[in-house]
């Protein structure tokens, strides 16, 4: 019997690379986004049989009613990958930015992460201590430390990372057989990104979907990535926030 996983956010990006690396691998996908015509596209391209679809937008509460119907259709998944989300460098603190920001990045993963735990807590005969559900976020290593860039986008992911650290503690305390994988990309050259600036060791959509297949697949609590990432949140976790707050050399 193939794994098969649920990827909240496979309309385009990394959602949509990492669906097409796991569907060959053998997996049966669960696809879901906003745009139905992107989700049809992937199911052509990957096969029915590979890949069912449900027209989702996070922000909305008909988003459970949306993947209870996606888990009925394809069974219990394995894997509940999160990686949808938005974020913008907003300097001039557009407030509609800003709150599309915290209401997708926090409030859509909220919305979509807990009502899967309460799923897994109710299916004793289909997830036990010995078998798992797993829960991937894609979070970002711009939590480490807020940009003034990007606030919305770096308070929320990291809002993301001690929110899973709040839930991997309530799983242990209440007995929920789910584990999770924080995953924390550096620069991956997606929509997200504005193709009108440089990126520095920014990495292509191809390698950053290697590297979240890997942290999957090994299930990692926490991975970020490259090396060459992993080393600059070690550098600016060593800075203090007396000097941190005061750079103003920051153009992305």
């Amino acid at each position: 019997m193939s794994m098969k996983a649920i990827i909240i956010g496979a309309t385009s990006g990394l959602g949509r690379e990492v669906a097409v690396r796991l569907a060959g691998k053998g997996w049966t996908i669960g696809a879901t986004g906003r745009r139905r015509d992107a989700l049809e596209a992937l199911q052509q391209e990957l096969g029915k049989d590979k890949v069912h679809i449900a027209t989702m937008d996070i922000t909305t509460p008909e988003a459970t009613a949306a993947l209870d119907s996606l888990i009925e259709e394809m069974g219990a998944p394995d894997l509940l990958f999160h990686v949808s989300g938005v974020g913008y460098q907003n300097r001039e603190l557009d407030l509609e930015k800003e709150i599309r920001t915290v209401r997708t990045n926090c409030e859509g993963m909220v919305r979509i992460v807990d009502h899967f735990l309460n799923f897994v807590r109710n299916q004793k005969d289909i997830y036990t201590p010995a078998h798992k559900a797993h829960v991937a976020v894609i979070t970002s290593i711009a939590g480490t430390a807020g940009m003034g860039t990007a606030p919305a986008y770096s308070a929320t992911k990291r809002m993301l990372q001690t929110y899973i650290s709040a839930l991997v503690q309530l799983c242990n305390m209440e007995k929920i057989p789910v584990q999770f994988t924080d995953i924390r990309p550096g620069f991956v050259l997606t929509p997200l990104l504005n193709p009108e600036k440089a990126y520095p060791m920014a990495m292509t959509t191809e390698t950053a979907g290697k590297h979240i297949v890997k942290a999957i697949e090994k299930k990692k609590r926490i991975y970020t990535f490259d090396w060459r990432f992993r080393m600059l949140v070690l550098g600016w976790k060593l800075i203090p926030r007396c000097i941190w707050e005061r750079f103003n050399w920051v153009k992305n």
